[in-house]
């Protein structure tokens, strides 16, 4: 049993020791970032956000730096909805990648499109297909309701456009953060409230934005980062109740 523990934690260190502090608490190369940095209250928003609990969440949708693979140049947003996963494209062969979840609304779109706007507590109006299927539910907010921390929206929202039209494709936080990486009955893309503050900082209005359904992995070494990060802690975990025990 100590030699597995050793070991276990002989493979832990070089990870952490590989990592480097980026933007807004970020670290960059690994998912060892202590989760409360990243996504800890902000309370000097319009409305103080509390911290999100992420220890449900795959390690992998947590925001971090990864090696790209694609082919669209610095600066622009791919969403890669099969994967779950949102990237702000960097130099050098770098992005920022963010997890996300998918809403039906998400599904309905893909190519090419634009930031058409960017809203901060935007205020959210249930689609008529909403207000029939959960007509108890949605019906109070037909007219549409204000932003805040019960808005299904979140803190922020990108408005894609395309031929200097709104798609009705949204980027947004969400009331529901278990629900990144998944796939889900309604919304567009929906991002952790902390990382959705983050992105909305990130890019300007025109920022382009590719949409895509069926990609391969962008960034095979960080999938495979985040699934030796996930079996260590899952077995250091073990090694600690075991000595409690």
């Amino acid at each position: 049993m100590r030699f597995s523990a050793l070991m276990l934690l002989s493979l832990a260190l070089p990870l952490g020791g590989c990592v480097s502090s980026g933007l807004d608490g970020m670290v960059t190369g690994s998912v060892s970032a202590p989760e409360s940095s990243i996504y800890g209250a902000r309370p000097d928003e319009a409305h103080p956000l509390p911290a999100t609990n992420v220890s449900a969440v795959p390690k992998k949708y947590l925001r971090q730096t990864v090696n790209f693979r694609g082919e669209q140049p610095p600066g622009t947003l791919v969403v890669d909805t099969r994967n779950r996963f949102l990237y702000l494209v960097q130099p050098g062969g770098k992005a920022m990648r963010y997890g996300i979840g998918v809403g039906k609304a998400g599904l309905e779109f893909s190519g090419s499109a634009k930031i058409g706007r960017k809203a901060a507590w935007p205020s959210w109006t249930p689609t008529s297909d909403m207000l029939a299927r959960e007509p108890e539910r949605n019906m109070p907010w037909k007219n549409g309701m204000p932003g805040g921390l019960g808005n299904p929206l979140g803190p922020r929202a990108l408005y894609l456009y395309a031929g200097g039209r709104d798609t009705l494709f949204r980027i947004h936080g969400t009331t529901e953060p278990h629900t990144i990486g998944k796939a889900v009955s309604s919304g567009c893309i929906r991002m952790f409230n902390q990382d959705v503050i983050d992105l909305y900082n990130r890019v300007p209005v025109g920022t382009e934005v590719v949409v895509l359904h069926n990609s391969h992995p962008l960034d095979q070494f960080g999938e495979a980062m985040a699934g030796v990060a996930d079996q260590i802690g899952k077995g250091i975990s073990n090694i600690a109740e075991s000595v409690q025990q």
